[in-house]
């Protein structure tokens, strides 16, 4: 199943580390950003809760891939380093009806930039 047949008509979507919130069509837009910059890009799943109230879902996983692309930030873009990545990150779902109604995403941001030898 494709994600966006899982996802409310009104979902939003938080890059936190980021502070950017995404709506609608929108809502692609880092994947596409991150699919340019990491062409081999996966996630690995550590570990998946579901809250009591089986309307919240957290997900562990890690961002892994190789900076083979320009990383496009609203800062600037910081060009390919054919460095790997292994990001620790902690996305939460809350769903109503069935279907995906936000979706946050706390990504180590710091350690992406340090992964790449920014700093």
């Amino acid at each position: 199943m494709h994600l966006s047949n899982s996802l409310q008509m009104t979902v939003i979507f938080w890059d936190v580390s980021a502070g950017t919130k995404y709506y609608g069509e929108d809502i692609g837009k880092t994947v596409d950003v991150y699919a340019a910059a990491f062409p081999d890009m996966h996630r690995e799943l550590y570990e998946l809760y579901v809250l009591d109230d089986q309307n919240t879902v957290v997900v562990e996983l890690s961002l892994n891939g190789t900076h083979k692309g320009p990383l496009q930030f609203s800062s600037g873009v910081i060009e390919p380093t054919g460095k790997k990545i292994e990001v620790p990150c902690c996305d939460v779902f809350k769903i109503e009806n069935g279907r995906i109604k936000s979706f946050h995403c706390y990504s180590a941001g710091t350690i992406l930039l340090g992964q790449l030898g920014i700093f």
